[in-house]
């Protein structure tokens, strides 16, 4: 575990960061280095013109550590790094009480598909469409305890790139670092659930503490 010093009388984390997505709610994802697979994740309001932290956990990376998300590669086992939005959230598990975020269940029918040639490219889909293979994707109802809940980051989402990547995650953890996802604890997914809210535009930050992917770029 690390903690990110304080710049100057205690700033927050948030105002250090160049873009906060323009809302009044951000998680932040930081790792020490871009090799590492472990780090802190934090979550904020933004209160009275002031960023409050809600809430922190230890977080886990990709297998093979962090890259700048404009230059990932899919099938490489690392974490983008970047601000994104959070589409909605999902989960094998109902919603936590008081989740306001549109919330998704898992069923045996619900694929994520990461086939580069299929039009569902980094969508959810029910059932898996002829054009996508299912070697290329994942059920999602295979992955209980990773998927018992989650939130869709959206990193390669919008408007996908082919062979960038898809089906990044804010999930459970498993039994170690990721496929690329950032993981936490199992409570403190639920509560991150509970807490975030659309109608604040959440955002999530991912970087490390420093370098050309210092999470202050972002």
């Amino acid at each position: 575990m690390f903690a990110l010093p304080p710049i100057g009388n205690g700033t927050p984390l948030p105002d250090r960061l160049a873009d906060t997505g323009g809302g009044s709610q951000l998680i932040i994802a930081v790792a020490p280095r871009t090799d590492a697979t472990t780090g802190m994740l934090t979550w904020w309001d933004r209160r009275g013109g002031r960023w409050v932290m809600a809430g922190s956990a230890p977080a886990r990376f990709g297998a093979q550590g962090l890259v700048e998300g404009s230059e990932r590669r899919q099938g490489t086992d690392t974490t983008p790094t970047g601000l994104y939005d959070l589409p909605y959230a999902f989960g094998i598990k109902a919603a936590p009480s008081g989740t306001a975020m549109p919330y998704r269940r898992v069923n045996r029918n619900s694929w994520w598909c990461e086939d580069n040639h299929s039009r569902a490219y980094n969508r959810w889909v029910e059932p898996l469409p002829a054009d996508c293979r299912a070697a290329e994707s994942e059920h999602l109802a295979d992955y209980g305890t990773q998927y018992a809940r989650a939130l869709v980051i959206g990193f390669n989402y919008e408007k996908p790139v082919r062979g960038r990547g898809a089906g990044i995650f804010l999930h459970v953890n498993g039994r170690a670092a990721t496929a690329g996802c950032v993981s936490a604890p199992a409570d403190a997914v639920r509560r991150i659930l509970a807490w975030v809210e659309p109608r604040q535009r959440p955002h999530l930050a991912i970087g490390t503490t420093s370098g050309p992917t210092a999470i202050t770029r972002y």
